[in-house]
């Protein structure tokens, strides 16, 4: 779900923004979307209400990303029982113009995925990027 819809309290709020800084400020030319995905119905059927989306566009495509604009899912478990939301892991992918490139996803095992992927001084960035955000939200929600 777009993170924009997500951002409820001033907790939540806080660490969206602080994912979003934390991205920013290894890849500072990235530009933010907090609402990645459409409005309409058919989208929105897709969209996974247990994740906080957001993206992240590059002024174009780069050979060092092998792509456009990077999509981050945080991923969550909704115990209905306990009445908790329990943080899972992340979901990247990479895009451009002809679609997916890429895939990375710390709920398996932490390895990219596709044709193309990014380089490993990206990957590397990347992966610790997802290290810092279950330091964030391992802590709860």
């Amino acid at each position: 779900m777009n993170a924009a819809q997500q951002a409820t309290d001033i907790a939540l709020t806080s660490k969206i923004a602080s994912a979003v800084s934390l991205f920013r400020s290894e890849f500072p030319d990235a530009k933010v979307d907090l609402k990645p995905w459409a409005d309409d119905s058919g989208t929105q059927e897709l969209v996974d209400p247990d994740s906080i989306d957001f993206s992240f566009h590059f002024p174009g495509w780069s050979r060092r990303w092998q792509s456009r604009s990077v999509l981050i899912q945080i991923r969550f478990y909704e115990d209905k029982v306990e009445s908790t939301r329990n943080f899972i892991g992340l979901e990247v992918a990479g895009f451009d113009y002809r679609g997916k490139q890429w895939r990375l996803s710390t709920v398996n095992d932490w390895q990219f995925e596709g044709d193309l992927q990014p380089q490993p001084e990206i990957a590397d960035k990347l992966k610790q990027f997802c290290r810092q955000m279950f330091e964030l939200f391992s802590l709860g929600v």
